[in-house]
């Protein structure tokens, strides 16, 4: 028996033990012999570092376990690629999924530290943005925890998404440095590595009696490196990988450039492989910035298809059966010239017939869509893509011929119909349109909840629904309640595990059985109690980021997320407005405390959305600093929103603000995870809102507003603002404040274009569900007066939510889309 045979067979007749004395002794040996430190004179830092690769010792054993035992099986893996995976700190995580708890923080404290303020020093992977980046992050742990063999490929980004400060009221972009201390779960894959090509020319061979080969010859080529974490499922029982992506120059430095003493052109090359994997969603507002983004895309696709040929033909002995060995998930649009260079692989590289490469390849691939804005579908210049990928270009072309060719001999297609589902939009400049491309190379494309998938079927993907009619379905998101419920709330956790045991860890849905308890007064006021000691939580947390002190006995209404016109962070600042002149107006009325509590980021380059953080800042500065309002409200912009925030912002919440314009929000996550910690929604019937309202009733979710098909009449119509502001002298009241520079009279006039946009136009309906948003809101705080009647409802919410689980979504996935049956 070999070597590596024994220490395997040992590692699986004796596991590793998990007391706190091995544990201990297993930290203190990584602290000596991986960080060269002692006890005595280890940092907090240095002991979560030596905590961590302590821990993943423990993820290793189950990684390579469940690596060897799909590769025995033959088992369907799935690859899911994603331009992001907003993972969040993964020392509890990992902690937790493996039942650690208790002996990690005994382990430690025989050393006098604290496991919770070692857990804190682990930054946030930047590697993400908002929802669609946590989603992916919640999807690969809930594989991971019902046993689907998978990889998760993505970019490593050096920097990420942008670090948010707020200086005088602005937003402020600063580089992101979560791998300056380095980063102890990955592991770099030297050996896992691929040419990845750009520009240049394609050739073509010719031999007799064979079709027509050609060949791709790029004149600049990166080196895409693996650098690999493992992600364990719960219990432990079963463990997957994320592979980012580091980009790398062939030659770090051009010598002979360096020697003549171009001593900064001889970086040239390494800056410009680097700059790929540097920053998440470079402006793209410019040429130079677009062409980065597709840089990026390519990039991460190519290497991860090269990557999962090469790992297929290891065991099989031909591309043919690929799709009964592979499923390929496109988490939205970005990934999309995946079906291009695919095809280019098969073809180009591996000489697959044409028509047989195109099976494949729609059988490989499916497309999970997450927007109806049509900006967000991407759309490139041919000039742009054609100068950058030249081959993939023209298998764009071959493939628009096949699809338009077969929708006027099937479905009898022409003129406008022709257009609308051409690969390339003729109206608008000439451009690569990236979602069609992801519809037709794929065998399934889903949304992310009832009435975004129905509204694909309508609107975005109308014409290309008639084509290919059976294609299009649904998959509702979901969230790991481990996360988001067991490791983020476990005062609730503890509560729910005394009131009906600890079935619901293992299976979420369990969770109904709380829902008799809403009637129990003693078990409302434990729920009460919990959630009163998570306030507190934030209200420590916002003391000390922002000096600014809040009482936990109001409520707290909170909207966070990504700062966009469509989610609507205006109307909510708007209603402030309008409830600090009537706070002030009526001081007879026994208002209730209420704060509102915002974060989250706005795109370097939208600029709307920047102004409406600053709005939010002017007018909390305001309203925070007047004494006629008595701390009756109190509005907090909290900066730099990320997954560790959001672990302490959710579990305090009372009120959890979903207002987006209706038919605009693919699903939302945040609505899910609010919930699922017993906060009341206030929300448009859009997008995940109309499941939960399903599955909570009617009378324990409060929406408001305009339908989407209302949104959609009122628009065709010409819809502006001015009628409603007219008719609403609370609304019109708060506009000509903002416009006129009450919040801001070192500079007037601001707001006057936000102010103008809703009365011109009122695009995002903000004027149009003004005053259903306020007689709602108004609800919420009668309601409030009656505590056991909101506590109940809050009860509800958290009992009714666990069929709004990932591992849920995932098991729907795994059945209807790519056909692997789960192991647990």
């Amino acid at each position: 028996m070999s070597v590596t045979a024994q220490k395997q067979r040992t590692l699986k007749s004796e596991p590793r033990r998990n007391d706190a004395d091995t544990l201990a002794l297993e930290i203190v040996e990584k602290l000596t012999y991986s960080l060269g430190k002692t006890t005595d004179a280890a940092r907090l830092h240095d002991w979560e570092q030596a905590t961590a690769l302590a821990v993943r010792d423990r993820i290793i054993d189950q990684w390579l376990t469940s690596s060897r035992k799909a590769r025995e099986e033959g088992a369907k893996r799935v690859c899911y690629l994603s331009m992001e995976f907003l993972i969040g700190r993964l020392l509890r995580d990992a902690i937790s999924n493996l039942g650690l708890t208790e002996p990690v923080s005994e382990a430690l404290a025989r050393y006098g530290v604290e496991l919770d303020l070692v857990e804190l020093l682990e930054p946030d992977a930047a590697l993400g943005n908002g929802g669609l980046g946590r989603l992916a992050a919640c999807f690969m742990e809930s594989m991971a925890s019902v046993g689907i063999p998978a990889f998760g490929y993505g970019i490593r980004y050096v920097h990420g998404f942008f670090r948010q400060e707020i200086v005088d009221g602005a937003q402020v972009e600063l580089p992101e440095t979560w791998l300056d201390h380095g980063n102890p779960w990955e592991f770099e894959r030297r050996e896992r590595s691929f040419e990845i090509g750009f520009g240049g020319k394609v050739s073509t061979l010719e031999e007799p009696g064979k079709a027509t080969r050609y060949v791709w010859r790029p004149a600049e080529r990166v080196l895409a490196v693996a650098y690999d974490t493992p992600v364990i499922g719960w219990r432990g029982g079963h463990a997957n990988t994320l592979r980012l992506w580091g980009a790398h120059p062939l030659d770090p430095i051009l010598l002979d450039t360096f020697n003549s003493g171009d001593h900064v052109g001889a970086l040239v090359e390494s800056n410009k492989a680097e700059a790929i994997t540097r920053i998440l969603y470079p402006a793209d507002s410019h040429q130079a910035g677009q062409e980065l983004r597709l840089r990026q895309e390519f990039f991460f696709s190519s290497a991860s298809l090269q990557d999962i040929i090469r790992r297929h033909l290891t065991t099989n002995e031909s591309l043919s059966n690929l799709a009964d060995k592979v499923s390929i998930q496109l988490n939205d649009t970005h990934p999309a010239v995946s079906v291009a260079e695919l095809m280019r692989l098969l073809v180009d590289v591996h000489q697959m017939d044409w028509d047989e490469a195109w099976a494949v390849t729609r059988a490989t691939f499916s497309y999970t869509n997450h927007t109806l804005l049509p900006e967000a579908l991407e759309t490139w210049p041919v000039q742009l893509f054609e100068r950058l990928l030249p081959r993939q270009m023209q298998i764009i072309y071959a493939i628009n011929a096949e699809v338009i060719r077969g929708a006027r001999a099937e479905r009898d297609f022409s003129g406008e119909a022709v257009s609308a589902i051409s690969l390339i939009d003729e109206n608008n400049g000439r451009r690569v349109r990236m979602g069609q491309i992801a519809f037709v190379g794929s065998h399934s494309v889903n949304g992310v909840s009832g009435l975004h998938t129905e509204l694909m079927k309508e609107t975005v993907f109308g014409d290309l629904h008639r084509l290919y009619p059976e294609r299009i379905q649904n998959k509702t998101n979901g969230v790991t309640p481990r996360r988001w419920l067991l490791q983020s709330n476990p005062g609730l956790t503890g509560l729910i595990s005394e009131a009906i045991g600890d079935g619901f860890r293992d299976d979420i849905e369990k969770l109904i059985e709380l829902d008799p308890l809403a009637q129990d007064a003693g078990f409302r006021e434990r729920f009460a109690a919990v959630k009163r000691a998570n306030k507190e939580r934030l209200c420590a947390q916002i003391e000390d980021r922002l000096a600014t002190s809040i009482d936990p006995s109001a409520i707290f209404d909170i909207q966070v997320k990504r700062i966009h016109e469509y989610k609507r962070q205006f109307l909510n600042v708007i209603e402030a407005v309008a409830l600090y002149e009537q706070i002030r107006a009526h001081p007879e009325i026994d208002w209730t405390p209420r704060v509102k509590i915002f974060a989250g980021k706005a795109a370097p380059s939208y600029a709307q959305a920047k102004e409406i953080i600053r709005l939010a800042g002017d007018v909390s500065r305001v309203i925070n600093s007047d004494p006629a309002v008595r701390n009756l409200l109190k509005v907090v912009f909290i900066p730099n929103y990320n997954v560790s925030l959001a672990e302490i912002i959710m579990p305090a919440a009372d009120i959890s603000e979903q207002i987006s314009t209706a038919g605009l929000e693919a699903s939302g996550t945040g609505n899910m995870k609010f919930a699922l910690n017993g906060a009341l929604t206030i929300g448009t019937l859009d997008g995940a809102n109309v499941e939960m309202l399903e599955h909570l009733g009617e009378e324990n979710i409060f929406i408001f507003g305009l339908k989407a098909g209302e949104v959609a009449e009122l628009r065709r119509n010409g819809h502006t603002g001015r009628g409603a502001i007219e008719e609403q002298p609370l609304l019109r009241s708060a506009l000509d404040s903002i416009a006129s520079g009450v919040f801001c009279q070192d500079e007037p006039g601001r707001y006057s274009g936000l102010v103008d946009a809703i009365r011109d136009r009122d695009w995002w309906m903000i004027a149009a569900d003004f005053k259903a948003y306020w007689d709602t809101q108004r609800r919420l705080d009668a309601l409030w007066g009656d505590r056991a009647h909101w506590d109940a409802i809050a009860v509800r919410n958290t009992a009714r939510m666990g069929w709004f689980s990932s591992d849920r979504a995932i098991r729907e996935y795994a059945r209807d889309i790519w056909h692997t049956p789960p192991s647990a």
